[in-house]
């Protein structure tokens, strides 16, 4: 059986939403960056035993939280001896405004995993695009690279779209049905 852990940090609780989805599609265990950018007593063991590391941060500026950065930077033990070699990875994220560059956010979080010799999950899913487009359908915001969510500034983290947060569920799900794969 696959391990699959999702390591994130969350500001205003739309990212913990996203985080919640993606754990429960894949199965995985969160792993939670606090407000000072540490991980909780057992995180990093945690990482280092998941065949898959989902990452996800809000989008601030352009990039991911400095809380996430934090994590990123101390992240340099794993990558020096190069055991998240291998590993799968995936990213998500959220921003208040429909693009707010979330895509920043995504190579961000696409590039840590190349740093660490990872393997990049896509979505596998193709952009609601059509007229018939609704926003809650899957993939609205159109990203192959990662799930992507938006919630206005003025919404609390219990009024996310559904179609979002099934887009998050969506990529865990994957990842983990990719993960079974490499483990046959």
């Amino acid at each position: 059986m696959t391990k699959v852990a999702v390591v994130f940090h969350s500001g205003y609780g739309h990212t913990l939403r996203m985080a919640q989805a993606v754990a429960e599609g894949a199965g995985a265990e969160l792993v939670t960056i606090d407000a000072e950018g540490k991980l909780p007593e057992g995180g990093w063991d945690t990482l280092n035993a998941a065949d898959a590391v989902i990452m996800g941060s809000p989008t601030y500026m352009g990039s991911v939280s400095w809380q996430f950065k934090k994590f990123a930077d101390a992240s340099s033990k794993p990558w020096y001896t190069q055991s998240w070699k291998d590993k799968l990875f995936a990213g998500f994220t959220n921003s208040a405004s429909m693009n707010g560059d979330k895509m920043s956010t995504l190579n961000y979080l696409f590039t840590l995993a190349m740093q660490h010799g990872g393997i990049w999950v896509s979505q596998g899913v193709l952009p609601s695009n059509s007229k018939a487009a609704q926003r809650n359908d899957l993939n609205y915001l159109g990203s192959y690279s990662g799930a992507m969510a938006q919630s206005p500034s003025d919404t609390g983290a219990n009024e996310m779209l559904p179609g979002d947060l099934e887009n998050a569920r969506n990529l865990g799900k994957r990842v983990a049905e990719v993960a079974g794969k490499f483990q046959r």
